[in-house]
């Protein structure tokens, strides 16, 4: 019986004349299941009526309507029945196909839908039309999600930056999680007991963990493209936790046709950078990798992260001859294709492959993977050898 019921969840109300054949007499759905089954029908439903018409063949749909109270309901239904990464493809799928966008400008049902990355990229692609009254809910929400990437991500990007940075400073201060293994074992090889076959140290190295100011420039070039939406809120929180560490001078630059500097807002609160984020529009690579030669002040103390499709609707031939001059000047240069947590890129392969000739790795990385990433291409790891891995280890 209960295979019964879901696959009459699944098949909707036209499937009920003939599924009931197979449950002898007995109601495929209780109560519950009823219910489950009207939120469903809201979206899925081949009709969008308001629940006291049908459409063309006669079928009824539970609909959303214009009704604020409605959908505030609906999204509270969906969220009580199903979990939670059913609820994000259900709310995106309310959005292209009943017009969910205007709706979700009345605060009491934004208040209603469930943060994450899909909801957040939408209220960014509707910058500018979020109605006054509605602006202070929309941006708990993306706070919301924010705080819960940075929650993820910020521990293990700070340790990579510190490990990486501090790796050839030795300090006297005994401390096991900064111990240098390498150097303590090298160092104490003679010491070597044959007897016990135990190495007996007779000194111990230890890094010295003290931040320097401004040792790495960091640039973060962000696709601003539709398509690029996941990307750009992952770099967007990730420039942030750079711009809090010391060590580091970070900027960040976001574009489309024009090029617009997001590095104060990301360094005070990157739901205010995400707010100055207009998702869409076309694509000028090479304008962006020009502004942002004007940052490359020391190229081997530099890290450029260009994160794009790399569909260039500029100049495609500069923008080839700029990448290659930078990691010619010593610019530690990475193009990830995608910052996303499937981490599978649409890109322009022929593009990719004349920048991977220049010694320049394109890849697409999820946002676990980056730690690893930022303390390779810091510590001058072959970035070939190392995106190869990183992409091997997120599949």
């Amino acid at each position: 019986m209960e295979h019964l019921r879901r696959w009459r969840l699944i098949l909707g109300r036209d499937s009920e004349e003939k599924l009931s054949g197979f449950a002898q007499g007995a109601g495929l759905l209780d109560e519950e299941a009823g219910m489950m089954d009207e939120a469903l029908a809201a979206i899925y439903d081949d009709t969008a009526g308001d629940g006291s018409g049908g459409g063309p063949s006669g079928r009824r749909s539970a609909g959303l309507g214009s009704s604020s109270p409605r959908l505030a309901k609906w999204l509270g239904d969906i969220r009580t029945f199903f979990p939670s990464d059913v609820v994000s493809v259900i709310q995106s799928d309310a959005i292209e196909r009943k017009g969910l966008k205007e709706l979700l400008f009345e605060p009491e049902t934004l208040s209603q839908v469930k943060p994450d990355l899909r909801m957040v990229a939408t209220l960014m692609s509707l910058r500018g039309r979020i109605p006054e009254k509605t602006k202070d809910t929309a941006r708990q929400l993306v706070r919301t999600v924010v705080e819960e990437i940075k929650k993820r991500l910020e521990s293990e990007l700070r340790s990579a930056v510190t490990g990486a940075l501090n790796r050839r400073r030795h300090s006297p201060l005994p401390s096991i999680s900064s111990m240098d293994w390498k150097a303590t074992i090298r160092r104490n090889l003679k010491h070597y007991d044959k007897e016990s076959r135990r190495l007996i140290p007779e000194k111990f190295y230890f890094f010295d963990r003290a931040r320097r100011s401004k040792e790495w420039t960091v640039i973060l070039d962000i696709d601003q493209s539709g398509s690029m939406a996941d990307s750009v809120i992952y770099a967007s929180v990730i420039g942030s936790i750079f711009a809090s560490l010391p060590s580091l001078d970070t900027r960040v630059v976001a574009f489309d046709t024009e090029v617009v500097d997001l590095s104060e807002q990301c360094a005070h609160d990157p739901v205010d950078m995400l707010f100055g984020i207009q998702l869409g529009g076309g694509t000028d690579i090479n304008k962006s990798v020009e502004y942002c030669e004007q940052f490359v002040t020391e190229p081997k103390k530099t890290l450029f992260i260009v994160i794009s499709d790399l569909y260039e609707g500029g100049n495609q031939a500069a923008l080839l001859r700029r990448m290659e001059a930078l990691r010619q000047a010593g610019v530690t240069v990475l193009c990830l294709l995608a910052l996303s947590d499937n981490g599978n890129p649409s890109y322009d392969e022929n593009v990719a492959r004349k920048l991977a000739g220049f010694g320049i790795p394109c890849f697409g990385c999820t946002p676990d993977r980056l730690p690893e990433l930022i303390e390779g291409a810091l510590k001058g790891k072959d970035l070939q050898a190392l995106a190869a891995d990183v992409g091997a280890k997120g599949k």
